[in-house]
C-alpha cells in the first residue's frame, strides 16, 4: 500500500510537470533569433531594436527615454469616470488618443511640449503594427529598462485606438492642490493616497523645461539618468533658491543649484496623507523599484480590460543594476532636512565629500509628472 502510494505521489508530481512545461512552452519568432510564450509578442523584439538604436541612443536614459515615459502618464491619465457618470464622453485612458488627436491634445495646458516626443515616434509607429495605444506604453517601458536601478515594467498589447479626443484638465498641474491632485488620481483609476507617491517614483529620472524657460533640461534631483532614490531625499530639504530666474507658477526653492523642485512635490513629500509614505523610499530602492512597477502596471491598464490584452512583458530587457546609494548631497546634512512624517524618524544617510553639489543640466525635455509645462 506504501509502495502505491508512493507511486503515485511521483505520478502526480510528474503530471504537474508536464502541465507546467506546457503551459510555458515558448513558440519560436519569424526573425529566427527569439522566442515568446505568445507569437503576438514576437513583433515586439523589432520595435524595441528600432527603439532603442533610433530614438533611444542606443540604449542610453536619456532625453527621449524621459520623454517616452511622460507620455505613458499623459496620455493613460485621460479618464474620469465623474465626467462619464455627468453623461459626457469621460475619455479612454491608455487609448492612445495624445498622439491620434494630437492637434487637440496638445493645446491642453498641461500637455504642453508632448508634442516633441509624440512627433518623434510617428515614423516609428508608421512602420511598426502596432495600435498607437500599444506603442506609447511599450515605448515607455522599454526606455525605462536603460535606466540603472529601474524595475522591468509590465507590457500589454491589445489595446484598441481612440475614436475622440481625452477630455481636457483629466491631468494634474505642479500648482494643484494636494487635495485637487489625489482627488483627480482617486478619479482617473482608484488610485489610493500612496499609490500616487509610488507613481512620483518616476521623478526619479525627470527634469522640466518650461516650469522656468530659462533653464532649460533643470532636473528634479541630482542624479537623473539613475533610478534611484535620491528624488524623495532631496525633496525633503529645505528651499534655498530658485535654479534660474526666480519663482515660477508651479515652482518653489530648490535645495541645490541647478535643481528645480515642484510645488505639487514639495506639497506632497509634507502633507500628513502622503509625507510617511514618500520618506518610506528615502533608501529603500527595492521598494522604489518594486511599487513604481505595480504603480505604471495599473496606470497603462486605465480603461482597458486586462483579460483582453496580452502579457509581453518579457519582451523587456532587465535593467542595469542600481548604481547609486542614498545621501545627502555634499554640503547638506540631516540639518537640512524638513521632517514631515512623524511616525518614523528620517534615515541615516551619508553625505558625499566635496564642495556643496552643484547641479549641471542635462537638457531632458520631458518627465512623468504632474504636466509641468514642457
Amino acid at each position: 500500500m506504501a509502495l502505491k502510494s508512493l507511486l503515485s505521489i511521483v505520478s502526480l508530481f510528474a503530471a504537474l510537470h508536464t502541465t507546467s512545461a506546457a503551459l510555458t512552452r515558448r513558440v519560436a519568432c519569424d526573425d529566427g533569433v527569439h522566442t515568446a510564450t505568445n507569437a503576438a509578442c514576437c513583433q515586439l523584439f523589432a520595435v524595441a531594436d528600432d527603439l532603442q538604436q533610433n530614438l533611444f541612443d542606443g540604449g542610453q536614459c536619456g532625453e527621449d527615454v524621459h520623454e517616452s515615459l511622460r507620455l505613458t502618464f499623459h496620455d493613460a491619465i485621460g479618464i474620469s469616470p465623474a465626467i462619464a457618470a455627468r453623461g459626457e464622453f469621460g475619455g479612454g485612458g491608455a487609448d492612445g488618443s495624445i498622439a491620434i488627436f494630437e492637434d487637440i491634445e496638445t493645446n491642453f495646458h498641461a500637455n504642453l511640449g508632448v508634442d516633441e516626443i509624440i512627433n518623434e515616434q510617428k515614423p516609428f509607429v508608421a512602420r511598426h503594427n502596432l495600435s498607437v495605444a500599444d506603442f506609447i506604453q511599450f515605448a515607455g517601458a522599454l526606455g525605462v529598462s536603460n535606466c540603472p536601478g529601474a524595475p522591468q515594467l509590465d507590457v500589454f498589447i491589445g489595446r484598441q485606438d481612440a475614436t475622440q479626443p481625452a477630455p481636457d484638465m483629466t491631468v494634474p498641474e505642479p500648482f494643484d492642490s494636494v487635495d485637487s491632485i489625489l482627488a483627480r488620481m482617486s478619479d482617473a483609476g482608484g488610485f489610493t493616497n500612496v499609490e500616487v507617491v509610488w507613481l512620483l517614483v518616476s521623478h526619479t529620472i525627470a527634469a522640466a523645461d518650461h516650469v522656468d524657460p530659462t533653464i532649460p533640461g533643470t532636473p528634479f534631483d541630482s542624479t537623473p539618468d539613475l533610478f534611484d532614490t535620491q528624488f524623495f531625499i532631496e525633496t525633503q530639504l529645505k528651499g534655498t533658491l530658485f535654479p534660474g530666474n526666480g519663482s515660477n507658477q508651479g515652482e518653489v526653492m530648490s535645495p541645490l543649484a541647478g535643481e528645480i523642485r515642484l510645488q505639487s512635490d514639495h506639497d506632497l513629500a509634507r502633507d500628513s496623507r502622503t509625507a510617511c509614505e514618500w520618506q518610506s523610499f528615502v533608501n529603500n530602492q527595492a521598494k522604489a523599484q518594486n511599487r513604481f512597477k505595480q504603480a505604471f502596471r495599473k496606470m497603462t491598464l486605465l480603461g482597458n480590460d486586462e483579460s483582453q490584452l496580452i502579457d509581453c512583458s518579457e519582451v523587456i530587457p532587465v535593467p542595469p543594476p542600481p548604481a547609486s546609494d542614498a545621501h545627502f548631497p555634499a554640503g547638506l546634512t540631516i540639518d537640512d532636512v524638513e521632517q514631515a512624517c512623524a511616525a518614523t524618524p528620517f534615515p541615516t544617510l551619508p553625505t558625499d565629500p566635496g564642495p556643496v553639489t552643484t547641479v549641471a543640466p542635462v537638457y531632458v525635455s520631458s518627465h512623468f509628472d504632474f504636466s509641468v509645462r514642457l
